[in-house]
């Protein structure tokens, strides 16, 4: 391990520690004598992902990582949800034992996660992943989720407010008169 300091390329492990998925190592540099962080990560055999238009990319977990997030910001979920729905993602993926899995099978498996975590991330991702091309196809996504969804977790804002529901309801009857 080349020192981010120096440059030098032997260093001493001070204290290693198991975290989520791998190993968290605390170095010194035998030159310098400053110390560092290293992450180990066992790595997995290749997985490719099959686009659309049948290009295929290697599975990206940061590229996953980043469209979660995006879906996700500015709503109040726990620190490491993000993280723990990305790594059920990719250990499913990697559990299917396929060397190639399409991209419509993880966004699948991203929209059926984030529906269970999250009503307005799902629709957010949603939004992008089925590129919906109206208002009327998004409107009739929320009127499904809101109609056919199990009720959120006790941590999860609600879609609606149940004293608003009614009153809107009402105001587009009398709209359509």
């Amino acid at each position: 391990m080349n020192c981010p300091f120096c440059g030098f390329n032997d260093s001493k492990v001070i204290d290693s520690r198991d975290v989520n998925d791998g190993i968290r190592r605390r170095r010194q540099c035998l030159r310098c004598d400053l110390r560092f962080t290293t992450y180990e990560r066992l790595q997995r055999a290749s997985l490719f992902v099959i686009k659309k238009d049948n290009r295929r990319e290697e599975f990206n977990r940061e590229k996953l990582l980043s469209g979660i997030r995006k879906a996700c910001d500015k709503r109040p979920l726990d620190g490491g949800a993000v993280d723990k729905l990305v790594d059920e993602i990719e250990g499913e993926l990697y559990q299917m034992g396929h060397a190639e899995v399409p991209s419509a099978h993880v966004g699948d498996l991203v929209m059926a996660k984030l529906k269970k975590l999250d009503h307005i991330a799902y629709l957010r991702f949603a939004s992008v992943y089925r590129e919906f091309e109206d208002i009327t196809t998004l409107k009739e996504e929320v009127d499904s989720l809101a109609n056919h969804a199990p009720a959120p977790s006790a941590d999860q804002l609600p879609l609606f407010k149940q004293d608003e529901l009614p009153v809107q309801l009402q105001t587009r009857r009398r709209a359509k008169r």
